[in-house]
């Protein structure tokens, strides 16, 4: 349905109008509203909004240039249809109306009914087709606005991806730098490692045979020396005392320098961990009947374990020996040492019921080496916690302590 406006003072030719455009041009029906003033036309475009508007260029009230440029006042932009009819011929008025706004051009009695309704229908898809442009052109421009949004985005996206990037380069390079001096520190502390451990093992090899010498001159003074002080026992006592804690620190530090210089990867093998413990439970013979301990082994969950049989036995060995050194002097000791399978790890415990450790005080200290937390017990250097940590955290492993004052030590060591 379309819409026509006729605005025309003279009544005839606005039935003259309506006869020519009848009530359907083509496919498009034809719906036609009628004012003759000025004023009732601007009234009706307003309610009707016309696709089109005849209007003639002398009216009683106005002449046809003055009401064109009130219609497009009420009409969007590009939007007027306005097709101009006067009674005269004048090119003049022609090209005015032109360049206001109206779309054609006709005079009185110089058309048909033909010429009317092209002239009307070309208007209104002249119209239609420069709405769609503009609404085209506006689409464009969001469009066009929206790229140039994306593409700032983008360029500074690109300019902080450029920053980020070259942040990152030189990161790299501090940390390549960095990565360079961590790996000269450490090639450093390996050769002092190294230095220390062939001067320790030296130290510790080349004092054995004065230390044995100190021996032999004391056994062949105390034996042939006559001494009148009535502390001379207690003082060749504590000589004896100190000749033998040197003898042993001397030795253990030896045992410890040992397991660093051995070469290359030793190799593992399925380990019998009772037959291991009956090894080292008769090495310990001497100190099981001193101490009249009682050792409880299990092994049913984890009768093997695959293993360097020297250190196993080394772990063992200090473990057991720790566990009768620090007994409780107010009741018998007590040694279960037992295997199991922790979420797929191997876990061998060794707990007793002696002195216990204060771990809020020394657990950072446990396993350093020369500490020992029990001054007054039976003597030791110190060393055997720090060379059982040392192996098992060379094979990647970990130690658990549970321990509690004057009830006992639980060690946990996870392979």
């Amino acid at each position: 349905m379309k819409k026509i406006l006729l605005i025309d003072d003279n009544e005839q030719d606005r039935m003259l109008y309506k006869r020519f455009l009848g009530r359907q041009v083509g496919h498009e029906r034809i719906e036609i509203h009628e004012a003759s003033s000025g004023k009732e036309g601007l009234t009706l475009f307003a309610a009707q909004k016309p696709d089109c508007v005849l209007l003639d260029h002398n009216l009683l009230d106005t002449d046809g240039l003055t009401l064109l440029g009130d219609l497009k006042r009420l009409a969007p932009p590009d939007a007027l249809c306005v097709v101009m009819i006067t009674g005269g011929g004048s090119e003049t008025l022609a090209v005015r109306a032109l360049n206001e706004g109206a779309l054609d051009y006709l005079v009185k009695q110089q058309f048909d009914r033909e010429l009317l309704r092209k002239t009307v229908m070309h208007a209104i898809e002249k119209n239609e087709w420069r709405q769609y442009v503009t609404r085209y052109h506006g689409q464009l421009q969001a469009v066009n606005q929206q790229l140039r949004e994306s593409l700032e985005e983008l360029t500074e996206t690109r300019q902080q991806i450029q920053e980020k990037n070259a942040q990152l380069t030189i990161a790299n390079e501090a940390i390549r730098a960095r990565n360079q001096e961590l790996a000269a520190t450490n090639q450093q502390l390996a050769r002092t490692n190294i230095d220390l451990d062939n001067f320790v093992y030296a130290a510790s090899h080349d004092l054995r045979q004065p230390v044995h010498n100190l021996h032999g001159l004391f056994d062949e003074l105390r034996r042939t020396a006559t001494f009148h002080d009535p502390e001379a026992a207690q003082m060749l006592r504590f000589v004896d005392d100190s000749l033998r804690d040197l003898t042993a620190t001397i030795t253990d530090l030896a045992a410890v320098v040992q397991v660093a210089r051995q070469p290359g990867e030793q190799k593992a093998e399925p380990v019998g961990l009772a037959d291991l413990t009956a090894d080292v439970l008769q090495t310990l013979r001497p100190q099981l009947q001193t101490t009249q301990a009682d050792v409880q082994t299990d092994f049913s969950a984890l009768p093997e374990l695959l293993y360097v049989r020297s250190n196993l036995r080394t772990i063992v060995l200090n473990l057991v020996a720790n566990a009768l050194k620090y007994r409780h002097p107010d009741r018998p000791a007590l040694v279960r040492v037992r295997s199991n399978q922790l979420a797929d790890q191997p876990v061998l415990e060794v707990a007793d019921n002696g002195l216990g450790i204060d771990l809020e005080r020394h657990g950072s200290e446990l396993f350093q080496l020369f500490r020992r937390f029990h001054p007054h017990a039976e003597e030791g250097t110190g060393v055997g916690l720090f060379l059982v940590n040392r192996l098992v955290q060379a094979q990647g492993g970990r130690i658990e302590v549970e321990s509690q004052l004057d009830c006992g030590t639980t060690f946990r060591v996870f392979f």
